[in-house]
């Protein structure tokens, strides 16, 4: 067993600020951006200097009616058994909906979705945890995450929801006070209820994150500064019990060295304040630890603790079927301009059809920079036409290709040159067996010869 400490998201824009900020345990790593095989310089050095290297994962969708990828079970594995790491974490969410047998195409959300509270939902997630702690080296932990909208007819609320979750599988949690936040914003959750719910002696470690409010609407976008509401949280929890961890995440907008350093220790002077005095520490708050991967095999997942009383996990087909058409509903009103499903907030699914639509746009254009650099001002415009007319189904390169397909199927970019530069980059990473034959045989006749 080991206690983790104050960590900080690992970023490449923030690799060698992380490096040299005292004080700092441990980091966590998107493990989607992550090759196994060559591991970042940055993250090398830490890992030499003792620095502890956590692979978070937000691919596998664990909350999906579909049972895990086992070629994404397989890559977390490595990057776990890569870097050495104590436990590997992923959402309880899902990320796509749809595929045979739901009468619609696979489709992609790029990004993290709230499951229903339902008991279906639950039996599946829990199957789901169950094959993924089976696949993974080392012990897993999943995490809460931000919703805008609500479900219809949740028969949970979120701690019932996730002490249920540890009681069937013997997960470990991590988790996100300022998603906890979000919920309350958006959903009128009490975050205080949620914790008082909650297993806690099953806490991994924490995230704190800041966010932003807009028209009533809280949106988490891991870009701002971390607000003292959250703060408030992370004090609430820690009255409970003494986190093994507590790590700051910060995705965009990536203040100044300083800044980050004040805010990790505004986050430790948050957890200080709800530990209080040794004698409030003996009287309330329990200190936990996270498991340590010395375990024998890989097949049991976590060692069962206090909530692991029921037995196995399991779901039956008619609970994935249901829990799948559900959620290819809900993904096809936010992503391919289906009608909304009955029950749900119309607005709300309006503003995350808008966010998921942004979030599609940013992300291409930091995996396939060169886009908005030929588009220049037409990127977000061409993009934005795009979206309306293609659900992403492939993963955010396979969008990136997509989109300049799309935009070289019709009269954009303006200029000679820009349509060059941009058939020039399609072809480059179109592959072997590119999405469309006829676009790329005319597209070389178009191209001048060396």
């Amino acid at each position: 067993m080991e206690r983790l400490g104050t960590g900080i998201g690992w970023r490449p824009e923030i690799a060698e600020a992380v490096e040299a900020m005292p004080g700092i345990d441990w980091v966590e790593a998107v493990a989607e951006n992550l090759c196994p095989g060559h591991l970042p310089e940055s993250l090398r050095r830490l890992r030499e200097r003792g620095v502890t290297v956590v692979p978070h994962g937000v691919s596998l969708g664990l909350g999906g009616a579909d049972r895990p990828d086992g070629a994404r079970l397989t890559a977390l594995a490595e990057c776990a058994g890569a870097l050495g790491s104590p436990l590997v974490t992923e959402h309880i969410a899902f990320v796509r909906a749809g595929g045979p047998g739901t009468g619609s195409p696979l489709l992609e959300a790029g990004h993290l979705l709230p499951v229903p509270r339902t008991r279906d939902a639950l039996d599946v997630l829990c199957a789901n945890v169950r094959i993924a702690q089976a696949a993974l080296p080392v012990p897993l932990a999943v995490e809460n995450i931000a919703a805008l909208l609500a479900w219809p007819g949740e028969e949970m609320t979120e701690g019932q929801f996730l002490y249920d979750l540890v009681d069937r599988t013997g997960v470990r949690l991590l988790i996100d006070v300022a998603n906890l936040h979000t919920n309350h914003v958006n959903r009128g959750e009490d975050p205080a209820r949620a914790l008082d719910e909650l297993p806690v002696e099953a806490i991994a470690y924490v995230h704190v994150a800041g966010g932003y409010e807009r028209d009533g609407v809280w949106h988490d976008s891991h870009a701002h500064p971390v607000p003292p509401r959250v703060l408030g949280i992370l004090t609430d929890l820690a009255e409970r019990v003494r986190p093994p961890g507590v790590l700051l995440e910060r995705d965009e907008n990536f203040p100044s060295p300083a800044e980050l350093a004040g805010e990790l220790r505004a986050i430790g002077e948050a957890v200080e304040k709800g530990a209080g005095s040794d004698a409030r520490r003996g009287a309330g708050a329990t200190a936990v630890t996270v498991p340590t991967a010395d375990r024998p095999g890989s097949g049991s997942g976590p060692a069962p603790g206090p909530h692991s009383g029921i037995g196995p996990a399991v779901a039956s087909d008619a609970a994935r079927e249901r829990v799948g058409a559900a959620q290819t509903g809900l993904l096809a009103a936010l992503v391919a301009g289906a009608a909304v499903p009955d029950g749900f907030d119309a607005v709300r699914v309006g503003v995350q059809a808008r966010a998921l639509v942004a979030k599609r746009a940013a992300v291409v254009a930091k995996v396939a920079p060169e886009l908005p650099e030929i588009l220049g001002a037409e990127y977000r415009t061409a993009f934005l036409a795009y979206a309306e007319a293609r659900a992403m189904s492939g993963g955010y390169r396979r969008d990136a290709l997509d989109f300049a397909e799309y935009v070289l199927s019709g009269d954009r970019p303006d200029g000679a040159r820009a349509r060059r530069r941009l058939r020039r980059w399609w072809l480059d990473r179109a592959g072997p067996t590119p999405p469309s034959s006829r676009l790329t045989r005319a597209t070389r006749r178009l191209l001048p010869r060396p």
